[in-house]
């Protein structure tokens, strides 16, 4: 079994980096990368050699690109000791063309063009504008850069090397005391009154590493943080899995313990906060709040994150799936030919042949008749109601496949041979049902339950694009629709894990059920 399971999760390692890759290569490569601009409002206000240099500065943004600007090359340079810094200025202001440059200059940029272009890059240099004399045309003041498009490889290497981080003491650059991280039973955040166990770090990024609040799943940490990618339009800035996991609605205060010990309602998550270099000296109210410069924080919502609404949906519909699938299956199977077996015939058809968008328009147009929400408000989220359509949308689809599938192996086994010996052996219909056929028959359904539970966590990307659940099927979707490339990445390599995960769980679930599978090889 261990060398089986080292096997899979090796081959499922590769395939994750395969549909990665490929995905990259769509994004990166075939879809036309203006397309990012499409509902940017900035680009639309800026023009000339300003549009051309934000367009490039994206597009690093976007990982298209490696971008080096000229000024910056100059600052690096400094840090380097290979230019005193009071020369920087004197070097910096290129000339509106290139006859105008100063020797000074001239040499700098011959220094930068050179290093740069034998390094793989392209060096561009945009020419000023003007629209009089001393009057610069609006967006065309001249610019410097170097720019290289990302190989596949090292996008790969980069993203997949930097995907795990570890938070450690050394974090932090400035002077901020004594580093290290410390446990205590009774976490700050609730005055030190209560038992409440917390790993507190000093020079880390986070603050609270490990924490427990009443939050599902109630125990948090810091400590390890998975980095799939950033969003840059759908929540601009905000790491994907943020994304995904943190609260979503309105805000909701609540007293907070503030670590000077001011206490407040206030909507502020102190176990979310992380470092922010001077971020304390900035205004009274920060000082007056904390000692540090732990002070960037996360709000207390009253909703639940991305993942929580696709959950709640998807394991509600998947209990429901196989609560009523799996019984009308059986009965259909023993009642094959029957009228009760024709008219599961009949919807299994129709599931199959109707669209899926289509059925789940007609059942939101039948829950509206009923008075049923057709629409997901995260004003109203406390509306158990706005569950029904989405979970019924989503599980009745799922009825048919365990319909058909239950009946067909039912069937399948009905006619095998150890049936016909078990009914000549003087077995009743029933035990044989029980014991034999439904048993033999129920394995590869088995195979699909942890798929389908961690499936849950997936979302339904059509159904909730139509309820406009907030959950992570319709991160998608809008992620595709902006144009968000780091989204639809990490989201990819989402679904891609969890498929690999629950196909493996599936088999070892199986083999515990069925003593005939073994994934061992023995010698004859």
């Amino acid at each position: 079994m261990t060398k089986y399971l080292l096997k899979r999760l090796l081959r499922g390692f590769l395939s994750i980096v395969m549909v990665v890759a490929i995905i990259m290569i769509l994004i990166y490569t075939f879809i036309n990368r203006k397309n990012i601009f499409g509902q940017d409002t900035y680009w639309t206000k800026v023009s000339s050699n300003q549009r051309t240099v934000y367009e490039y500065t994206r597009w690093e943004e976007y990982g298209y690109l490696d971008l080096v600007m000229y000024t910056d090359w100059l600052n690096d340079l400094i840090k380097n000791g290979e230019l005193a810094p009071e020369n920087r200025d004197k070097v910096a202001s290129i000339g509106k063309k290139i006859a105008d440059d100063t020797p000074e200059v001239a040499e700098y940029v011959k220094k930068f063009t050179e290093y740069y272009q034998n390094n793989g890059y392209t060096v561009k240099r945009l020419e000023a504008k003007m629209l009089t004399a001393t009057k610069y045309l609006g967006g065309g003041k001249e610019y410097l850069f170097a720019f290289r498009d990302k190989p596949l490889i090292s996008r790969l290497w980069n993203y997949f090397s930097k995907m795990v981080v570890v938070d450690n003491i050394h974090y932090v650059e400035e002077d901020i005391g004594e580093r290290g991280i410390k446990l205590t039973l009774h976490d700050p955040v609730y005055g030190g009154d209560k038992f409440a166990p917390a790993l507190i770090g000093n020079g880390t990024k986070h603050k609270y590493l490990l924490y427990f609040d009443d939050r599902f799943p109630f125990i948090h940490q810091n400590l390890v943080t998975i980095n799939i990618g950033t969003s840059y339009s759908i929540n601009q800035g905000i790491d994907i899995v943020n994304t995904m996991t943190d609260p979503q609605g309105k805000q909701e205060p609540r007293e907070v313990i503030y670590p000077t010990g001011l206490v407040e309602q206030s909507c502020d998550n102190l176990h979310t906060a992380t470092y922010s270099a001077g971020s304390r000296d900035k205004s009274i109210i920060t000082q007056e709040r904390f000692t540090d410069d732990y002070t960037k924080v996360t709000l207390y919502k009253n909703g639940l994150s991305k993942i929580g609404y696709s959950f709640i949906i998807g394991i509600i519909s998947t209990i429901f799936a196989y609560a009523l699938g799996i019984p009308i299956g059986v009965i259909m199977a023993r009642n094959k030919d029957k009228l009760i077996d024709k008219l599961g015939t009949i919807y299994i058809v129709f599931i199959i042949a109707v669209p899926s968008l289509a059925y789940i328009f007609m059942f939101r147009a039948f829950g509206s008749l009923f008075g049923l929400p057709t629409t997901f408000m995260m004003e109203d989220a406390g509306n158990v109601l706005m569950y029904v359509l989405p979970i019924v949308s989503l599980g009745l689809p799922s009825v048919a496949g365990f319909m058909r599938w239950l009946r067909r192996y039912m069937i399948d086994q009905m006619n095998s041979d150890y049936v016909k010996f078990a009914r000549s052996g003087g077995l009743s219909e029933n035990e044989i049902f029980r014991k034999h056929i439904l048993k033999n028959a129920a394995i590869p359904i088995i195979h699909g339950i942890p798929g389908a539970i961690l499936g849950s966590v997936v979302g339904g990307i059509i159904t909730e694009r139509v309820y406009v659940v907030p959950g992570t099927g319709n991160l998608l979707t809008s992620a595709i629709n902006a144009y968000d490339n780091g989204v639809i990445v990490g989201i990819t390599l989402f679904y891609a894990t969890i498929t690999i995960v629950s196909l493996i769980l599936g088999d070892i679930l199986m083999s515990m059920v069925d003593p005939r599978i073994s994934f061992t090889t023995k010698a004859r």
